[in-house]
């Protein structure tokens, strides 16, 4: 086999292991790879805004506010007005939000994270600079994409 037919077959791995891992998790928790790292931000902080988790997730707060809206319905997280600043809301975790994120499956990012901090700086280094010379490759390096393993499109309102 040559390196094009390996690269390819690598690639087409990752895009398999973040598909299976998002069919995983719908059928476990009931949610998407996107909708379980909103729940994990507003887990880690008690209570955020969506311009926060926006930022921290480096999509539009539109995105953000389409998988809050969902998270509200199924009644794992809840809005509430901030009694600092009533122009803020708050978004906060609900105990059913909190017992999903429990009964998960181990997110998929997360593997990817205790393996990529166990490599040595310089690995770590040269592999950043290989995956951000495939975006490029892909023409995908101006893409809007969130640090989270997921093959669909976030924006995607069946998705959210």
């Amino acid at each position: 086999m040559d390196r094009l037919d390996s690269s390819l077959i690598a690639l087409r791995r990752i895009l398999r292991a973040t598909e299976l891992f998002g069919r995983e998790l719908k059928q476990a928790a009931g949610i998407t790879a996107v909708q379980f790292r909103v729940l994990q931000i507003i887990a880690e902080t008690g209570q955020v805004t969506a311009k926060e988790i926006s930022l921290r997730m480096r999509v539009s707060q539109a995105t953000v506010t389409a998988l809050v809206d969902r998270l509200v319905r199924d009644g794992m997280v809840l809005r509430e007005k901030s009694a600092l600043d009533r122009r803020q809301t708050n978004i906060q975790i609900t105990p059913r939000g909190r017992q999903t994120l429990d009964e998960a499956p181990d997110p998929l990012q997360q593997r990817f994270v205790r393996n990529f901090s166990a490599l040595e700086d310089w690995e770590q280094a040269m592999l950043v600079a290989n995956l951000e010379r495939v975006a490029a490759m892909l023409d995908a390096e101006d893409l809007d994409a969130s640090p989270v393993l997921h093959s669909g499109d976030i924006k995607r309102a069946t998705d959210i």
